[in-house]
């Protein structure tokens, strides 16, 4: 059938790109502590329950292979993955988060360098807009999802016909599944900590399956949804 194509359902030979978002991170003062000390901070106390509850959801499932951001928070939770199957997240450097006041000096804090009236303008444009333009003294919107799309198109060609596992970040997320299905907001969806989406690659098609699934962090414990 002509949907089967369109959208890889019940197709040989298709790859499974399975997204999966890092856990909680800690969260330092971004806006007046050093900007240096936003860039890549490690997981909460959270962030490490929610990594090892998503790595138990695949722990029966196939995995070929995991891929991660350098990034610590996104490193981690591919690990958490990547154990229950004896392998070893593969690092992927345009897989890092969108590079947001990366032209403001490591010592300086953003609120300081740009101005308070100009940071609560550029978080309002951010609400309407939802675009990394508007970010100054950062990583481009352009510049970001050709990075990132590259990225993932590499994965696509090394493992063709696999299941493959990306540890990365929401920006990321968003970019790709955002190129498939032509938005024009850099977010247009907000990835929950740890959540899975799912896209489909194969026969020159790319097709998105699945947004923002947190079923795994679900317990007898309470839930562990957090964004």
């Amino acid at each position: 059938m002509v949907f089967d194509r369109a959208f890889l359902t019940g197709v040989e030979g298709v790859t499974e790109l399975v997204f999966v978002r890092h856990g909680e991170q800690h969260v330092p003062d971004y806006q007046r502590g050093p900007v240096g000390d936003t860039f890549d901070p490690p997981l909460s106390e959270r962030g490490e329950r929610q990594a090892k509850l998503v790595g138990e959801r695949f722990s029966t499932d196939r995995v070929d292979a995991v891929y991660a951001s350098p990034l610590r928070r996104a490193f981690d939770t591919g690990v958490q993955i990547a154990r229950h199957h004896r392998l070893t997240p593969i690092v992927v450097h345009d897989l890092r988060e969108v590079e947001v006041f990366r032209d403001v000096p490591a010592d300086r804090s953003i609120a300081e360098y740009v101005g308070e009236d100009v940071l609560a303008a550029i978080r309002e444009r951010m609400i309407r807009e939802r675009r990394w333009d508007v970010y100054p003294l950062s990583e481009s919107s352009f510049e970001f999802r050709k990075r990132v799309v590259n990225a993932v198109e590499a994965i696509v060609a090394a493992n063709e016909g696999k299941r493959v596992v990306i540890a990365c970040h929401g920006g990321v997320i968003n970019a790709y599944m955002g190129h498939i299905a032509g938005s024009q907001q850099d977010m247009f969806f907000r990835p929950a900590h740890t959540s899975v989406s799912v896209a489909f690659s194969g026969h020159g098609v790319r097709a998105l399956q699945s947004l923002n699934d947190v079923t795994h962090l679900a317990t007898p414990e309470g839930s562990f949804v957090s964004h």
